[in-house]
């Protein structure tokens, strides 16, 4: 099932946010996240806040999810006063956001432009699945304003599809890759997961090349993370799968990085690959530089101005509380600035970009020449930058930086 919300400090029944948190707001970027928490089938490895037809329940329903993502943004609106706020980048993720029709999707997107403007040039995404899209369905989606499309492949060879529980036809990917040119999208992603059990270098390497056969502007490449409480866990615990090998996860981004690299896509984040700067992931950029978002739907996370806060998870709950005038928020945290500190050293150390030095403290600072000399960081003073050996021991590097 859906993994849990942290607990957090109540959040107010209105919303409203403390006076910290909106100055300066309307200068810095700003995106919004719309969570659309459905799905056909569960994944196994799948532990984000999403629901099948069966676990639903009464009180939530597909065909009126779309209103109630709506009065979210409306509500958001309302939060933010009359600031002007630039839209820089709109992202709908789940679950699977084109299990609703076209119009619905639009909606929101159309929600969130009237509401508060979308900047010029601004990046709006949404996640497919290969097989939840027709070409007269990117077509509607690309007339509504949708700019950018992340496809969930996860792997070409069927085996391994099998065992994450997708079921699209690998087959179709270079298909709905083709109807999304097509259809004018002016970036196209490809999302790949490595180290399933049963996986080999050879079937790794297959997915990549036929990634890479459709010629996205961006790939993100993922390594299989075993979650509490999925039903891939317990598979493994059952010892009916083996545990991802961590040596086996390494020689396949090293495959990945060669592979993507080969063909023209760099590294900008431990995990992605763009063609160049233009078809990098505004909208996550946007989370791992600080920046303001506002998450509507179940579950979903929000950040502004140094306060996060999330929404109830149940479509159910979220729905109603909207229904009654309430803010869906169900709890939030401030964080003061050496949380953020940190949180900028876990995050901007990701980034090809690197991190300022700065940041650090003196701790932390000391700790940066013996990094440098055991290949971790590369030798430059602007930027704390990861090496690609530096990128499989990130999380080592962050415990010697923040000790």
């Amino acid at each position: 099932m859906p993994s849990a919300l942290p607990p957090g400090d109540p959040a107010p029944e209105d919303g409203s946010l403390p006076a910290q948190a909106l100055a300066g707001l309307g200068d810095r970027p700003f995106g919004f996240y719309v969570h659309v928490p459905f799905c056909t089938v569960r994944c196994g490895y799948c532990d984000f806040n999403t629901y099948t037809a069966e676990e639903l329940g009464p009180g939530a329903s597909r065909v009126t999810y779309a209103a109630s993502a709506v009065a979210e943004v409306r509500r958001a609106r309302q939060v933010l006063g009359d600031v002007e706020v630039r839209v820089d980048t709109v992202f709908l993720g789940g679950g699977t956001p084109t299990l609703l029709a076209p119009a619905d999707l639009g909606a929101m997107l159309g929600a969130v432009a009237e509401e508060f403007g979308l900047a010029p040039g601004a990046e709006v995404t949404t996640e497919a699945n290969p097989d939840s899209v027709s070409p007269a369905d990117l077509a509607a989606l690309r007339e509504a304003g949708f700019t950018r499309i992340s496809f969930g492949m996860q792997s070409a060879v069927p085996h391994v599809l099998a065992v994450l529980d997708r079921t699209h036809d690998p087959r179709r990917v270079p298909d709905v890759v083709r109807w999304a040119r097509e259809a004018g999208f002016e970036q196209v992603s490809l999302d790949l997961i490595y180290g399933t059990p049963g996986e080999s270098l050879d079937d790794w390497a297959r997915s990549l090349d036929e990634a890479l056969a459709c010629a996205p502007d961006h790939v993100s490449a993922y390594s299989l993370i075993v979650e509490d409480g999925t039903a891939l866990a317990r598979r493994v615990r059952r010892g009916e799968l083996p545990m991802p090998d961590e040596d086996d996860l390494a020689d396949k981004y090293d495959l990945a990085d060669d592979r993507l690299t080969a063909a023209g896509l760099g590294w900008y984040e431990v995990s992605n690959w763009a063609r160049d700067d233009e078809a990098r992931c505004r909208h996550n950029l946007g989370y791992w530089t600080d920046g303001d978002w506002w998450g509507i739907g179940p579950g979903a996370h929000s950040h502004v101005g140094g306060v996060r806060w999330w929404n109830v998870k149940h479509p159910a709950a979220y729905a109603d509380r909207l229904a009654r005038g309430l803010s869906p928020a169900h709890a939030r945290e401030v964080l003061d600035p050496e949380s953020r500190r940190v949180e900028r050293v876990l995050l901007e150390l990701r980034l090809r970009d690197g991190l300022p030095p700065a940041v650090l403290d003196a701790v932390g600072l000391a700790a940066v020449p013996a990094l440098v000399g055991d290949g971790l960081l590369e030798p430059v003073t602007d930027r704390l930058v990861l090496t690609r050996r530096g990128r499989l021991l990130a999380d080592a590097v962050v415990r010697d930086l923040l000790p």
